[in-house]
């Protein structure tokens, strides 16, 4: 008795479905792109916590920091700068820190003294009813 499954003449046309092999080939394909992608396999950095720093008023000068990028995450969580990290005004927090750095920007829409500390208009009392 003959297999006839391997006998069997399907035609010019037929394609036969992929098999084992070509599937895992696939896949591994898929698998190498998706760790090329990736990247490393590493834990992610913690981000600097910036809570001790932030809307507690002047508590720490660049001086604190190990990195610039740690005092641009604090000036960037409170754009007021009562820590006086942004001396000039121009949006970097304590530029002569070492590497890491962030020096992307921060936008501060209101007016700085000298010393880059805020201008803050007092807020006038609205005339009481007489």
């Amino acid at each position: 008795m003959t297999d006839q499954s391997r006998t069997i003449d399907r035609g010019r046309g037929h394609r036969p479905r992929p098999g084992r092999r070509t599937s895992i080939a696939a896949v591994g394909v898929i698998v190498a792109i998706t760790l090329t992608a990736c990247g490393g396999n590493e834990a992610p950095k913690p981000a600097f916590d910036v809570a001790p720093y932030v809307h507690k008023g002047h508590v720490a000068d660049c001086d604190a920091f190990k990195a610039q990028a740690d005092a641009q995450a604090v000036l960037r969580a409170d754009t007021f700068d009562p820590n006086g990290l942004d001396r000039d005004g121009d949006g970097i927090a304590c530029p002569d820190l070492p590497k890491p750095t962030d020096k992307k920007r921060v936008h501060r829409d209101f007016m700085t003294d000298v010393d880059g500390a805020p201008i803050i208009e007092p807020v006038k009392p609205s005339p009481s009813p007489t």
